[in-house]
């Protein structure tokens, strides 16, 4: 009965950590992500993608990794603060274009550039999670 507890406990943290993941990536952006996306903003909705993808690949890493709810929470806020950082360093070597402006024009390229830099990202700072 302990494991099932244990199991429903980890699952409802997941799902609200991804969900909260997602709420301060919108809020990164200046536009609306899922009115982009409800308007076929591919560029957007790969970036968002994107950002889900990372979040669950880093969330799936701590669960995997940690025996601890806490220490899970916790290796998740080390790579989320990560992903931001991504973000923001993305921004920073495109220097000639603001990725939100791109991505809420419709640039395929930026959304997928930005999708695998996430990933990408997500991939090596699980392999630093114990």
């Amino acid at each position: 009965m302990t494991l099932v507890v244990n199991l429903v406990v980890s699952v409802i943290v997941i799902i609200v950590l991804q969900l909260l993941g997602m709420v301060v990536f919108s809020w990164m952006t200046p536009y609306k992500d899922m009115e982009e996306i409800k308007k076929g903003n591919t560029a957007a909705a790969l970036a968002m993608g994107g950002k889900f993808l990372a979040t669950a690949i880093v969330l799936g890493v701590a669960a995997y990794t940690n025996t601890s709810i806490w220490f899970m929470m916790l290796w998740f806020a080390v790579g989320y603060v990560c992903l931001i950082a991504a973000y923001w360093i993305f921004e920073l070597v495109t220097p000639g274009f603001r990725i939100s402006e791109q991505l809420r024009q419709g640039n395929v390229a930026v959304g997928t550039m930005l999708c695998m830099v996430f990933i990408g990202t997500a991939f090596a700072v699980s392999s630093l999670i114990v």
